[in-house]
C-alpha cells in the first residue's frame, strides 16, 4: 500500500505523470444539451413550458411564458416576456419544452 501523506519513516514515492485520455467528441463541437440549443436559440421568439412538482394552489403547477432567451446555464435559464419585458430565472430541472415561432439553430448533424 502507498501512503499518501509523508512521514519520517516512509520515503518519498514519485506519483506517475498524469496522462490525459482523448476525448470521444472532437476538440470545439458542441454537445445537444438543453442548456446549448437554448443558447443557440437566443433571442428567437417562443413560446416555453415548465411545470413544478409542488404547486402553490390546486392546479396552477405549470407556468407558460412567451418570450425569448436571454441566457441559459447548465442548470437555469433566463427567459424575458416579451409582451412586458419582465424577466423570469427558471431551473432547469422545471424545463418542459419551448416552441419556436421561427426555424430552430442546431448543432451541425454531419461527423
Amino acid at each position: 500500500m502507498m501512503p499518501y501523506y509523508w512521514t519520517p519513516t516512509t520515503q518519498q514515492q514519485m506519483m506517475p505523470p498524469q496522462v490525459a485520455l482523448p476525448s470521444s467528441r472532437p476538440p470545439g463541437r458542441e454537445e445537444s444539451y438543453i442548456e446549448n440549443i437554448l443558447r443557440l436559440n437566443r433571442g428567437k421568439p417562443g413560446t416555453f413550458h415548465f411545470s413544478f412538482e409542488h404547486a402553490v394552489e390546486q392546479g396552477k403547477n405549470t407556468v407558460t411564458v412567451r418570450g425569448v432567451v436571454e441566457a441559459a446555464g447548465r442548470d437555469h435559464v433566463i427567459i424575458r416576456e416579451l409582451k412586458s419585458n419582465h424577466r423570469f430565472l427558471f431551473p432547469m430541472i422545471y424545463f418542459d419544452f419551448a416552441e419556436y415561432d421561427e426555424e430552430m439553430s442546431y448543432f451541425n448533424q454531419n461527423p
